[in-house]
């Protein structure tokens, strides 16, 4: 028995999980319809596929979620996770799922998938036949995945940094890269019996004035992470920022160096994908304007050539959108992405020239670290503070850089704390930018700007 084996049947062997029968899952996942694989969608979409987020604790919601889902034309399923689970605390998961279904009332704010199992969970992704992308922020996601891969569920969201420092204050970062090995090797080997499993890795991070470079960096980090372990369908994203032309520019530096780095590293046979989030912060409370934030985010996304859109409701600024709401937000956003034909190819030299520049820098960084292996290096890296997210909780992050919009909205640096930017691209970054005269104005700027939306 192999020593991924023995952990998958440690982890696998859970009070609160199903049994789980490695042989019929294998089975299941060899003869799953093509339908259920994102990989297969990415591989022979005509546009650029919408995903919602959503998720209800019992069965029954869950199952009237998808239904509304698939009235309003659905390209992917989401199965947003409760915050229990994400915890790894399954019994408080069961507990509030038992409340949830006596009282007919939401005691979870996600469907408690372990607790609900493989087996039951199975039944409702065969039924819809359309592929799931599993959300959730956990640190210690085994579990999570083994239930979500054996139930049909075929891409996985996250990653040891994304799901780590911007949600987390005290979980080891060191045991989540460890964890999320054992993630990525087993997409990996249900990789190999059907489509790919995709993975997808979180790149609004903290959603608060993080620098594309920043965002850039720790997608290709864990993009090579996975396909270190043998991942063959990769997703990298990121979200609005608030410019759309710095959105246009990541988005070209980042398609750019993901090919590139997996290119050097040993992936050149994985397939990768552009992710582009709608705005990950704060929503007017005026609900006109958030449709009008929506339909200005999926015009993005067509200009940046996503292969996903992941979306928001006019509900966003006052909690769990209904079932109907989240509905017509994928309607409505098919339907704007359907009225965008021929938009032009743009590109901004300086810009790109800029960024990729500094994001080499990072990554020589990483690779310059004296660590036996990769993720030690990055794990380093970001202890250092060579590696910094702006507004992290994590205690391990350095949060000494500093950022602030300039005119046009862009994100620029104006305190790189240890980042290893070249001197001639942090000077570029501060000249764009007319600074108040006091520490107030600043930080008054600072707050505006974080708001940027509302």
């Amino acid at each position: 028995m192999s020593l991924l084996q023995k952990e998958r049947d440690v982890i696998t062997r859970n009070e609160y999980a199903d049994s789980f029968d490695f042989e019929e899952i294998e089975h299941f996942i060899t003869n799953a319809p093509k339908e259920l694989f994102i990989s297969h969608h990415f591989k022979k979409r005509q546009g650029v596929l919408v995903q919602p987020r959503g998720g209800f604790p019992t069965y029954k919601k869950m199952f009237q979620l998808y239904e509304t889902f698939m009235g309003a034309d659905i390209d992917v399923l989401p199965l947003t996770i409760d915050s229990n689970t994400r915890l790894n605390d399954y019994a408080m998961a069961k507990k509030m799922l038992a409340l949830s279904e006596e009282n007919e009332m939401d005691m979870l704010n996600g469907y408690p998938l372990v607790n609900h199992g493989y087996r039951t969970t199975r039944k409702m992704i065969t039924h819809f036949n359309k592929p799931v992308s599993l959300r959730h922020g956990t640190p210690d996601a085994r579990l999570l995945v083994e239930t979500a891969l054996a139930s049909g569920i075929f891409e996985i969201e996250g990653g040891p940094i994304t799901y780590m420092l911007p949600y987390s204050k005290n979980f080891p970062l060191d045991k989540a890269f460890l964890y999320w090995k054992y993630v990525d090797k087993v997409c990996a080997k249900y990789s190999t019996l059907n489509e790919p499993i995709n993975r997808e890795s979180f790149g609004p991070l903290t959603a608060t004035l993080v620098p594309p470079c920043i965002v850039i960096v720790i997608q290709l980090i864990e993009m090579l992470l996975s396909i270190e372990e043998g991942v063959k369908s990769f997703s990298v994203s990121f979200s609005q920022n608030g410019s759309m032309m710095q959105d246009i520019v990541t988005s070209n530096v980042l398609k750019k160096l993901a090919r590139e780095y997996a290119d050097m590293f040993g992936g050149s046979d994985a397939i990768i994908n552009l992710v582009y989030h709608q705005w990950m912060g704060a929503f007017p409370r005026d609900k006109n304007l958030s449709d009008q934030l929506i339909n200005t985010n999926t015009v993005i996304a067509a200009m940046v050539r996503a292969d996903k859109i992941i979306i928001k409701t006019r509900d966003e600024a006052f909690g769990i959108p209904t079932m109907q709401c989240n509905a017509q937000s994928v309607a409505n956003t098919k339907y704007t992405l359907r009225t965008l034909k021929g938009l032009p190819v743009v590109h901004d030299a300086e810009e790109e020239e800029n960024l990729e520049l500094e994001v080499r820098s990072i990554m020589d960084a990483v690779f310059n670290d004296p660590a036996d292996t990769l993720w030690r290096k990055v794990f380093n890296t970001i202890k250092s503070g060579l590696i910094d997210v702006p507004f992290s909780p994590h205690i391990i992050n350095n949060n000494e850089v500093i950022t602030i919009r300039d005119d046009n909205g862009n994100i620029r640096i104006i305190e790189k704390g240890k980042l290893p930017l070249p001197d001639r691209c942090f000077a570029y970054e501060k000249s764009k930018v007319n600074l108040p005269e006091s520490k107030t104005e600043v930080i008054n700027k600072i707050i505006h700007d974080i708001g940027a939306m509302l």
